[in-house]
């Protein structure tokens, strides 16, 4: 598959922002723009590389523009981590997996706890104030 590789890009600085993440990935097109990442770092991650082959092809398939209208529309309606393209790249990321042996598959497994929630699932304090208001007014309630 033809594809470029941008490093330093200015799209994959704002998506790294709004991420909260050490480091991006994205895909415009044909070209894959990174942030906070060497291409040769990231061309050494199989996984990561089909992910965002993924994305590209994609785009080869819906189009530039329809493809780009798609994913925010879904991602609108079910946020960044359910869009089903997504989705559909993160499978495709994790294939390489299976040929690995279970001691290297799970040396090389992600730890939850270093992996950052997509921004859309992070809770803002007014809905943490709001739970603990309610909690606390279920405890009158119950007196």
């Amino acid at each position: 598959m033809d594809f470029n590789v941008v490093e330093r890009s200015p799209f994959a600085r704002i998506a790294r922002i709004v991420l909260k993440s050490k480091n991006v990935a994205m895909v415009l097109g044909k070209s894959i723009h990174l942030s906070g990442v060497s291409r040769d770092v990231f061309l050494q991650d199989e996984g990561w590389v089909a992910h965002e082959l993924c994305h590209i092809r994609q785009f080869r398939e819906h189009g530039y523009l329809r493809f780009l209208w798609l994913y925010l529309l879904e991602s609108m309606r079910v946020g960044y981590y359910n869009n089903k393209y997504e989705v559909e790249a993160r499978l495709e990321g994790m294939k390489h997996r299976r040929h690995m042996s279970p001691a290297l598959r799970a040396a090389s497994a992600i730890e939850p706890k270093d992996v950052p929630l997509p921004a859309d699932t992070k809770r803002s304090s007014d809905e943490k104030h709001l739970d603990k208001g309610l909690l606390d007014k279920g405890r009158r309630t119950d007196r």
